[in-house]
């Protein structure tokens, strides 16, 4: 290890490496703390000639390589593991928009660039980059990649896999493909991009992407909705997609107890509504050209019994405020103490009976839980979790962990849905992915893995 170290070293130069361990702490653990590692250095990379000079001098000698972006994912994919024989390959560096053609409504970025900056280059170019989540200050686009991540805008723009044109990539034997492409039509063989989206790092390393850029959406209206039921939820998005079509942007779905989380932790946030409800779902639509507003559209739903409040923003400033509330419930959880996370999906069509039958199985087997909900109902994406009771001992936590984890992910196997919506399986969800997984799937993925990475160099130990 100190003989690849060195080596390393001297690719990357001076001021591109860090092996102190006090120094890489925050490249160590992952976001919630689960789990920390070690790895003998990090090295930064300054272009994609290095990443593959290091890739290259890693696999003539077997050592594992950990890309990492900005490591804020929530299965522990960019760690690495507690041997202290693993490489981070931190793709920081790695930052620079390329080009954006607005005629072409196309971007192109390296890897490290943070998604927050790809998404302000857009409007500068009068054009919209729709990927957006909660981490999109300091996520990194390859990163987002890696995990397919979704996000708020999934209902009318599609998963980051949607978005995406074309990639570079450096593959385990340090060859480079630059697979960088704007085309919209492409079927000249096998869409190889699509192996390296979603794939954690551990068949490739991308270090650029291509994707989609779209028009300006103008000025967002943006409402919190207040139900009696969640089942109500998927109800009034049948109405708002009826009337206001592709103009529904974001439809998110938020418990009380989330609610009421983000309002004991997080400073400076507020209810718009003097009483407290069941439910909220928070709807933001683009403008629009349509007779049909978003303030008709609530009115309708709440005719029909569907609602029972709603505030709509007047300007930008209120529109954050509850964006706010909803980007804070994460935060807000952790603060709370020890908890159950779990990121699935499910169709569309089922969320309704999934609420219900995960309640009464829950109710059942493990009363002490207290779920917190809240995702994305547009695309079927739910972040169904739980806080544990702050009472007990980390034994009996870990135990109704266990257990409210098997029920959840039996009822949404059950009815057809994923384990992972939009996290990733990393190391956390590795177990379930081979209870959840059929032979024949994971039989596939496991001949990938050993075409594409056969030394076994890249992010060892993550998925399978």
């Amino acid at each position: 290890m100190d003989q690849i170290a060195e080596k390393l070293k001297q690719i990357v130069g001076p001021g591109a490496w860090e092996d102190d361990e006090h120094a890489l702490e925050l490249n160590l653990t992952e976001g919630r703390g689960a789990i920390r590692g070690k790895a003998r250095i990090m090295v930064s990379p300054a272009n994609r000639e290095q990443v593959a000079d290091v890739v290259r001098a890693c696999g003539e000698t077997g050592v594992g390589i950990v890309p990492q972006g900005g490591n804020t994912g929530l299965c522990a994919g960019a760690v690495p593991d507690a041997s202290g024989e693993q490489v981070i390959l931190s793709l920081s560096r790695l930052n620079k928009i390329r080009k954006i053609d607005p005629l072409d409504f196309s971007i192109v970025a390296e890897a490290g660039c943070v998604l927050a900056d790809m998404q302000a280059a857009a409007r500068d170019a009068d054009r919209f980059f729709p990927l957006s989540h909660g981490g999109e200050g300091s996520c990194q686009i390859g990163g987002n990649l890696s995990t397919n991540a979704g996000g708020i805008n999934v209902l009318r723009y599609g998963t980051t896999r949607d978005l995406v044109l074309g990639v570079e990539v450096v593959l385990a034997d340090g060859t480079i493909w630059d697979g960088i492409k704007t085309l919209r039509k492409d079927t000249a063989g096998y869409d190889l991009k699509q192996l390296f989206i979603g794939s954690e790092g551990s068949l490739g390393i991308i270090t650029a992407v291509a994707m989609k850029l779209y028009p300006a959406p103008g000025e967002a209206r943006t409402a919190l909705v207040a139900l009696n039921d969640a089942v109500d939820a998927v109800s009034l998005l049948s109405v708002c997609r009826a009337q206001l079509g592709d103009d529904v942007q974001a439809f998110e779905l938020i418990s009380s107890r989330a609610f009421e989380y983000v309002l004991r932790h997080i400073p400076d946030t507020q209810s718009p509504f003097p009483e407290n409800f069941p439910w909220y779902v928070l709807v933001e639509t683009a403008n629009s050209a349509r007779e049909t507003s978003l303030e008709d559209t609530l009115g309708s739903a709440a005719g029909e019994g569907l609602i029972v409040n709603a505030v709509i923003a007047k300007n930008a400033s209120e529109s954050a405020k509850l964006w706010r509330i909803r980007h804070s419930i994460s935060e807000a959880e952790k603060l709370e103490g020890a908890g159950a996370k779990h990121d699935i999906a499910v169709p569309i069509g089922k969320i309704q009976e999934f609420l219900l039958e995960g309640e009464n199985r829950l109710r059942e087997r493990v009363p002490d839980v207290r779920p917190v909900i809240f995702g994305h109902v547009g695309d079927g994406n739910l972040h169904y979790n739980m806080s544990l009771p702050h009472d007990v001992s980390k034994t009996a936590q870990e135990q109704m962990r266990q257990l409210a984890s098997k029920i959840v992910y039996d009822l949404v196997t059950e009815m057809g849905g994923s384990i992972s919506a939009e996290h990733g399986i990393g190391v956390l969800k590795k177990a379930y992915l081979k209870k959840y997984k059929s032979d024949v799937e994971l039989g596939l993925m496991r001949s990938l893995k050993a075409t594409l990475d056969p030394g076994n160099i890249l992010n060892p130990g993550k998925v399978l």
